[in-house]
């Protein structure tokens, strides 16, 4: 069988293809070139497979950015990018917070306890604010946040 069994079989490898191919072009992309990329990528009749292939750069990117000084005009770019779509601006505010608590910019609770699982388990897994751990330790969204939290805590107590 080779998969090719009428149009929807050959449209889900055309898509998976494209994913493919978005994600080669994203990882090679110049800085000046990338606002022109996400917005073609962006335009994709398969809105979520496009919106699949950028979250996955908008992480890539924000991870290796996130204590550079380029990060906030590049999470502004993306932002005006993306500002309708909702899981990609929320993505970006969520990588925007984690940037200004690593970064020792101001920050509030009820951003960090209101933010999505994604992001608590992300803050968890990248911070070292014992501030942060103490605060998902207590009022973390799921039982995973709040373990790894803790456990994160005590390694950091034994540690220091």
């Amino acid at each position: 069988m080779n998969g090719l069994n009428g149009p929807d079989d050959r449209t889900a490898e055309d898509e998976h293809q494209r994913f493919a191919h978005y994600l080669d072009e994203l990882a090679v992309v110049r800085d000046e070139d990338e606002a022109d990329l996400v917005t073609r990528i962006l335009r994709d009749a398969d809105t979520t497979m496009a919106q699949s292939a950028i979250v996955r750069h908008l992480d890539r990117h924000a991870a290796q950015l996130l204590t550079d000084e380029g990060f906030t005009a590049w999470a502004r770019a993306m932002a005006e990018i993306s500002a309708e779509r909702e899981f990609l601006a929320r993505r970006l505010r969520e990588w925007t917070l984690l940037r200004a608590i690593t970064a020792g910019e101001p920050w509030s609770s009820e951003e960090v306890t209101t933010a999505t699982d994604w992001f608590q388990r992300k803050a968890v897994e990248t911070l070292s604010s014992p501030t942060v751990l103490t605060l998902l330790a207590e009022a973390g969204r799921t039982r995973r946040v709040r373990a790894d939290a803790s456990r994160r805590l005590r390694q950091r107590h034994h540690r220091d």
